[in-house]
């Protein structure tokens, strides 16, 4: 039995539903599986009926992301200005997304594969139904009401972490648009085609406290298992985000 064999019947036995709409989160290291194989694998268990998602983010266009911030640490501001000059503008179509791993690069860049057009927080998509989700993401709303994230969660898309916790778990934001009282919001700002900038304001998100919301979702609600020495977990979208938003709901405010 092949690698690829051996984890489509995992994600089979494992619960991912076939002909359905599936967001995948995932961390390729120590796996000694290409990408390509995990990819074919997660669209075998989905069948051809079936819709597969990743997040296709990119924040090394933006110098308002905490990655930019990060990688332009201790330079002084003449060498941050050629940096900024340098950074690539976004192109839905060749940029590539590596802050979100090598599987979510590589369904971005499989012929026929699908991307909305955020400049920040864009999806890809294979599969009947990726047009559909991914057409249509305003710019001033990167993972709400008008995001794909919204749609998803219309349509009862599955959540698969497949070797990565609930830190890194895109659709708890969905739950912070949602939460009460909304959060403050702030300016961002990024180069897209052309090396134009442009600005737009949104909520402040904040994924600090994810894997601690990841912890107290219900149990009952949740399938875990290993594959590769590490932990998968796959969700029902719309059980997952209710959760969170109810704990956000409940403590975020009183901290802030």
């Amino acid at each position: 039995m092949t690698d690829g064999t051996r984890l489509v019947r995992f994600l089979r036995e494992f619960g991912v539903r076939r002909g359905g709409i599936l967001l995948v989160h995932a961390s390729m290291s120590g796996t000694g599986l290409p990408p390509a194989v995990v990819r074919d694998a997660l669209l075998a268990a989905l069948g051809p009926a079936g819709t597969l998602v990743t997040p296709a983010f990119t924040p090394e266009n933006s110098d308002t992301s905490d990655r930019h911030r990060a990688l332009t640490a201790g330079l002084t501001e003449q060498q941050q200005e050629v940096y900024r000059a340098g950074m690539p503008a976004f192109d839905p179509d060749v940029t590539p997304c590596p802050a979100v791993g090598a599987l979510a690069d590589c369904v971005r860049a499989t012929p026929g594969a699908v991307r909305s057009a955020h400049p920040q927080t864009s999806f890809a998509a294979i599969g009947p139904r990726a047009r559909d989700l991914l057409t249509g993401h305003d710019l001033d709303c990167h993972l709400g009401e008008r995001s794909p994230l919204a749609r998803l969660y219309r349509l009862h898309a599955q959540i698969l972490l497949f070797r990565v916790g609930f830190e890194a778990c895109s659709a708890l934001h969905l739950a912070e648009y949602r939460m009460t009282p909304r959060p403050p919001t702030r300016r961002y700002r990024c180069v897209e085609g052309g090396g134009a900038w442009i600005s737009y304001e949104d909520i402040v998100l904040d994924d600090s406290d994810f894997a601690a919301i990841g912890a107290l979702i219900p149990h009952e609600l949740l399938t875990r298992g290993e594959f590769a020495g590490k932990a998968a977990t796959l969700v029902e979208m719309r059980d997952t985000v209710d959760a969170a938003q109810r704990q956000m709901s409940g403590y975020r405010w009183r901290t802030a």
